[in-house]
């Protein structure tokens, strides 16, 4: 009787322990994403919506940070503050390696896995150390929108900047020019990111280049106002219009014949899956071979309803 009962005991400590493993590893592992986008920006709801789904299918902790007025010095103590936070993993963009690369750098010698996503290349990733880049090439897709602006007749544009001081930014526009074989010269132009300035240097870039083919903007951030701007002085429909990324109004304008196309780069995989690699990588040591290209697509009015019916949600 008395070894029965010692037997039964001990069982129960193994499955309490068994238990209390399983438990850990489900619940253990936390994560923070760390992005350079202003709070003003909205573009990045779709970024946030990836990050909870990922961690509810997971059952992990997942934190977003970010500077609120965008300041890349402000990111770079964010990302100091998460590692020293020792979370399991950071995902994190690469807005301005100048000023990110250090405190990248020092999380990852630190021992914490981080994954670059959204603005950076797979190059810069494998130098930090990094596990792998999740993204879209931007000078390739710029690239990949001018030969089909190129293809559709188009020889000049203007290229709406909202956030400049991100290289991958510059190499959108840059991408595009070389796509359309023109120099990028002064058909950038910076924006800045409030919308009624914006609307109203797209409005004077326009009327004083009144031959200009096409408009690119980077965003909604940039594409919102510019919609505004062409409305405003009747160009709305009659000029080409090309822009990256989606959002609600980008949706309802590309249906409109105002916009010919979005480029997508799919913001819910920049997030979503960086969580579901970290966390299977962690769980059981298991990594893909390659970095993760999230696009570039191109949408445009056909086969529309899905993405509008999830624009600036999960699209």
């Amino acid at each position: 009787m008395k070894t029965t009962i010692k037997t039964i005991a001990v069982s129960a400590v193994a499955a309490t322990a068994l238990m209390g493993a399983s438990s850990a590893m489900a619940e253990g592992e936390r994560y923070v994403l760390v992005s350079h986008a202003p709070d003003s920006d909205s573009w990045w709801n779709t970024i946030k919506n990836g990050l909870a789904l990922a961690g509810e299918q997971m059952d992990v902790t997942v934190e977003y940070r970010n500077p609120p007025t965008g300041d890349l010095a402000d990111m770079a103590r964010i990302i100091e503050q998460a590692a020293a936070s020792a979370p399991n993993g950071i995902i994190t963009t690469l807005a301005d390696p100048d000023v990110l690369s250090g405190p990248i750098r020092a999380a990852v010698e630190s021992g914490i896995d981080v994954i670059i996503i959204n603005s950076g290349t797979p190059d810069a990733a494998r130098e930090l150390g990094a596990l792998m880049y999740v993204g879209q090439p931007e000078y390739d897709a710029g690239f990949a929108a001018g030969q089909r602006a190129a293809g559709d007749g188009i020889s000049s544009f203007l290229c709406v900047n909202h956030y400049i001081s991100s290289p991958s930014s510059t190499e959108r526009c840059q991408g595009f020019a070389d796509g359309l074989g023109v120099d990028l010269g002064n058909q950038m132009i910076d924006s800045g990111q409030d919308p009624s300035e914006i609307q109203n240097r797209v409005t004077a870039y326009l009327n004083s280049n009144p031959d200009t083919d096409a408009v690119l903007t980077l965003g909604p951030t940039s594409a919102d106002p510019t919609i505004l701007a062409l409305e405003q002085i009747g160009l709305a429909g009659d000029i080409y219009f090309g822009t990256f990324d989606l959002g609600g109004d980008i949706v309802n304008a590309i249906r409109d014949g105002v916009i010919q196309w979005g480029i997508d780069q799919q913001p819910f995989l920049q997030a979503y899956l960086p969580v579901i690699v970290l966390t299977n990588y962690h769980r059981y040591g298991v990594l893909p071979g390659n970095n993760i290209n999230s696009g570039p697509g191109f949408v445009t009015a056909d086969a529309l309803d899905l993405v509008a019916e999830l624009a600036g949600e999960y699209r």
